[in-house]
C-alpha cells in the first residue's frame, strides 16, 4: 500500500517507562550498536506499535507475550541495518505491517546502501507496506502521530510526533547533546541541520524526545544546549 550519554545542563529526566493519555511507552536497548527499541502501547486495548525494532525478534515478541501486548504496526524512522534488523521475521510471525517514509525505499532496498551487509554481515532488502509522506497524519492502534520528514541522517529520515501525549521519537535525527551522524550514504549535515530546526524545533519545549540511541531528552534542552545546531 502507496500513500503519500549523561544529560546536559537543562535537560529534563524522561523516565523510559512513561505513561500519557492512555499511552504508555517502553524501551528495550538491542543490537550490535545499542538500538533504542520502542514500544508504543495503547493501555486500553493492549495494543502495541514497535518503533525502529532493531534485532532480536525473539526478544521483542517475548516481551509482548509476556506483557499481553497485541503487536499492531512497525514504525521505522529510518532503513539503516540497526533499526531493521528485525523486520522480516516481526512479519513472519506477526503479519503487521511496516510503514516508512516514500523517500527511503531506495535505500531501504540496498543492502549497501542501508548498511545492514556492513554492520550484521546479513544483507537486508527491505519494502514497507505503507509509504509515508511528510506531514501525513498516522491513526495506528488507535493512537495518533504525525510524520515529520527530516532528511540529512539519510535522504528519507523521519520522525513520529504525538502531540497527545506530547512525545517524539526521533531515530537518528536528533540526540540527546547531538546530531545524526552524516557520512554515511546521503547524509547531509546541511540538510539534518535544517531538518531538526524546521520540523522539530518548532514543537513545544516540554515536548519529550525518545532518539534511537542513549538517553531521552526535550526538545527545549536540546533547543538550549546542543552544541551542533548553532544559529540557523
Amino acid at each position: 500500500m502507496e500513500v503519500c550519554k549523561g544529560h546536559l545542563p537543562g535537560t529534563a529526566d524522561v523516565p523510559a517507562d512513561r505513561r500519557i493519555n492512555a499511552v504508555k511507552i517502553e524501551s528495550m536497548v538491542l543490537g550490535a550498536v545499542a538500538t533504542n527499541c520502542y514500544f508504543v502501547i495503547n493501555e486500553e486495548t493492549k495494543e502495541a506499535i514497535v518503533i525502529d525494532p532493531a534485532d532480536r525478534a525473539d526478544r521483542i515478541l517475548k516481551k509482548a507475550a509476556e506483557e499481553g501486548l497485541t503487536l499492531a504496526a512497525v514504525l521505522l524512522t529510518h532503513g539503516h541495518g540497526d533499526h531493521i534488523m528485525a523486520v522480516p521475521e516481526l512479519r513472519e510471525k506477526t503479519g503487521i505491517p511496516v510503514y516508512a517514509c516514500k523517500a527511503e525505499e531506495e535505500l531501504l532496498a540496498d543492502p549497501n546502501q542501508n548498511l545492514s551487509a556492513m554492520l550484521f554481515g546479513k544483507p537486508l532488502s527491505l519494502k514497507a507496506d505503507v509509504w509515508t509522506c511528510d506531514e501525513q497524519e498516522l491513526t495506528v492502534a488507535g493512537m495518533k502521530f504525525r510524520v515529520l520528514f527530516t532528511p540529512g541522517h539519510t535522504p528519507g529520515g523521519c520522525c513520529y510526533y504525538s502531540r497527545e501525549a506530547g512525545v517524539l521519537f526521533s531515530g537518528d535525527t536528533l540526540f540527546c547533546g547531538s546530531v545524526g551522524r552524516t557520512d554515511f550514504p546521503g547524509g547531509s549535515m546541511g540538510t539534518l541541520t535544517r531538518s531538526i530546526w524546521e520540523k522539530l524545533m518548532p514543537l513545544p519545549d516540554e515536548t519529550a524526545v525518545y532518539p534511537g540511541h542513549q538517553d531521552e531528552t526535550t526538545v527545549g534542552a536540546e533547543r538550549r544546549y546542543n552544541p551542533f545546531l548553532g544559529d540557523f
